[in-house]
C-alpha cells in the first residue's frame, strides 16, 4: 500500500502566493484595534471564530483570534491576527509584533500598501508598521488557515 504525504511546504507556498503582511505594534487590545480600524480607516472587521488559529506547544493550546473583512466588489480579503496568547507567540521570530496583517486574494499594488501602512501609523497608539517579507518569516505555516 502507498503512502500519501501531505507537503506542508507547497500549502504553505500556495497560501501565500501573491500575499502581502504587514506588522504592527500598538498597545490596544485587539478587539480595541479592530473598533479603531474600523471607525478610522472605513474597514468592517469582524472576529472570526471559524479561523481560529489552534497551536499546540509544551503541552498546552494555544489559541489566537483572526479579524477579516472582505473587500466589496472584488476578491481581496483582509485578516488580522493576534500575535501573542498567554506568553506564546504565533510568529516567535517577531516577538515585538502584536498583529499581523494579512492582504490576500488580489494583488496589491506597492502604492496600495504604503497607502495602508501611512493610514495604520495615524491610529492613535500605533507606534509601528513594517511591512514582513516571506524570507524573514519563519514559522508561516502557523499563518495558515
Amino acid at each position: 500500500m502507498k503512502k500519501l504525504t501531505l507537503n506542508i511546504d507547497e500549502i504553505t507556498d500556495d497560501f501565500f502566493a501573491g500575499t502581502r503582511l504587514l506588522g504592527i505594534v500598538v498597545s490596544a487590545k485587539n478587539y480595541r484595534f479592530c473598533w479603531q480600524v474600523n471607525n478610522s480607516l472605513g474597514f468592517n472587521f469582524r472576529l472570526d471564530s471559524d479561523i481560529e488559529i489552534e497551536l499546540k506547544k509544551k503541552g498546552r493550546t494555544y489559541f489566537f483570534p483572526i479579524y477579516h473583512y472582505n473587500e466589496p466588489n472584488n476578491s481581496l480579503h483582509h485578516y488580522i491576527y493576534h500575535n501573542h496568547y498567554d506568553g506564546e507567540f504565533l510568529l516567535p521570530e517577531f516577538r515585538h509584533i502584536d498583529f499581523l496583517w494579512l492582504l490576500k486574494g488580489d494583488e496589491v499594488e506597492d502604492s496600495q500598501c504604503l497607502q495602508l501602512i501611512q493610514s495604520l501609523k495615524d491610529i492613535a497608539g500605533v507606534q509601528l508598521v513594517t511591512e514582513l517579507t516571506n524570507e524573514q518569516i519563519k514559522n508561516k505555516g502557523n499563518l495558515v488557515m
